[in-house]
């Protein structure tokens, strides 16, 4: 691994106006564009290839890989779809740099629509963030204007148009084939695979789905080379990426460094734990990832590591809890979320995490009876693996790692409420100022 952090998406983030076209093309914005268009689409493929890109989005698959996926005879179109539509429990790493910098992920764009031999791309936005769509229409707009979009891009006779479309904010529009659902104006439910996108996705036409950070990632790639990428990371997780820190830690926010880098790391960086505590439990990539102790601080974070640890990177959404977190409550408030976030398509999702949630409660309140614990896991192991996507997994993925780990919370959920073994207000990030006399704030 290289240097402990290594900003290259984030590095004008604190910059004047860093989202407006100029500001973006005094630092070298669109030369990277102007480069992949004096090669040939396939060569742009077989660069980011080469550097050994994988998707930001939680999976991991290697991008030049499924661009190749794309069949070279099918005469209907092809289309580019960027999934923007982050909403994985502690994830925040599309949205700043969608508004820090749209610019980026719109040259991304253009590089990776090209490189598809896609003459549409569209950009899939979660609808509850306004603001950040606003910037990013606006960015389009300005690309248009500068002639980066649309007829004849900057004379090469390549054509694009591109699209910012704004979901409803619904979590299963993350999953890919849902929010191809959704973008075709049909309620979001993830589709039985085969035929996968590659061969009919959006409009049942060869479509290519990644992830913001992945897209945003190929203008550096095209500007410095597959072998500057590769040179970071590990020697299969390769290059930098966006790593988000909350909860119970002294500075939270997002930090970019290469894969590989481990939580005790990051949290050195950031001046560790608040003040006077210590590390209980954390996810490393969301609540959708199976949770981690301290015992498991010092591992690299990329998608080898995690997956040795049984658990997954995913969106490298590093969520740190302290002891004086009740992991039964955190398990619920995770469990009921995706209960209401579960499109109902799946009898064991839609089912089994209503009775998850309705076990997990009893044993918050301390009135858990006998086989609880073993009921819960009964239901997660009737629930994983049985339904379309992912978020059934990920909806057991948290509970049966939280008993793996902190039984004995379980255990106790059977005579004592989880508010008198561990006080809810001790565990709060926001203290509440001092209510004003003489009225409600």
């Amino acid at each position: 691994m290289t240097d402990t952090l290594t900003p290259v998406l984030s590095a004008s983030w604190g910059d004047e106006r860093a989202w407006k076209l100029g500001n973006y093309e005094r630092t070298g914005g669109y030369t990277a564009l102007r480069s992949a268009l004096q090669m040939a689409p396939e060569e742009v493929v077989g660069l980011v290839k080469d550097s050994g890109l994988r998707g930001r989005g939680g999976a991991g698959f290697p991008t030049g890989m499924k661009w190749s996926f794309v069949p070279k005879d099918n005469p209907n179109p092809t289309y580019l779809v960027v999934n923007a539509d982050e909403s994985e429990p502690g994830t925040c790493k599309d949205m700043p740099l969608m508004m820090a910098t749209p610019h980026t992920l719109v040259e991304g764009v253009i590089i990776s629509a090209y490189a598809i031999k896609a003459s549409y791309a569209f950009i899939y936005v979660r609808g509850e963030v306004l603001h950040v769509v606003r910037r990013l229409q606006q960015a389009v707009r300005e690309a248009y204007s500068a002639g980066y979009i649309g007829s004849n891009v900057l004379g090469s006779g390549y054509d694009l148009e591109v699209v910012v479309h704004a979901g409803a904010g619904a979590y299963i529009c993350g999953e890919e084939t849902a929010l191809l659902d959704s973008l075709e104006g049909r309620r979001g439910q993830p589709r039985l695979r085969p035929p996968f996108p590659a061969v009919a996705g959006l409009y049942a036409s060869p479509t290519v789905i990644n992830n913001v950070e992945s897209i945003a990632s190929v203008p550096s790639i095209v500007a410095n080379g597959a072998d500057w990428f590769a040179s970071m990371g590990t020697e299969r997780s390769k290059g930098m990426t966006l790593y988000s820190l909350s909860g119970h830690v002294a500075n939270p926010g997002q930090l970019e460094a290469p894969l590989g880098i481990t939580l005790r790391q990051l949290l050195d960086l950031t001046g560790g734990m608040r003040a006077g505590h210590q590390l209980k439990f954390w996810t490393p990539g969301g609540s959708s990832t199976p949770i981690l102790t301290p015992e498991h601080i010092d591992l690299p974070l990329d998608y080898e590591g995690m997956a040795a640890a049984g658990s997954m990177l995913g969106t490298k959404a590093l969520q740190c809890f302290d002891e004086t977190t009740s992991v039964v409550r955190s398990t619920l408030r995770w469990v009921e979320f995706y209960k209401h976030e579960s499109c109902g398509k799946c009898t064991p999702c839609r089912e089994g995490s209503w009775w998850l949630v309705q076990i997990l409660m009893r044993l918050e309140a301390g009135q858990g009876v006998e086989g609880d614990i073993e009921k819960i896991l009964d239901l997660c192991d009737n629930i994983g693996g049985r339904s379309f996507c992912a978020l059934a997994d990920g909806a057991v993925a948290c509970v049966t790692s939280a008993i793996k780990h902190f039984r004995e919370e379980f255990e106790a959920g059977m005579h004592t409420p989880a508010w008198e073994l561990l006080p809810y207000e001790r565990s709060t990030v926001f203290i509440r100022s001092e209510q004003p006399a003489g009225g409600v704030r």
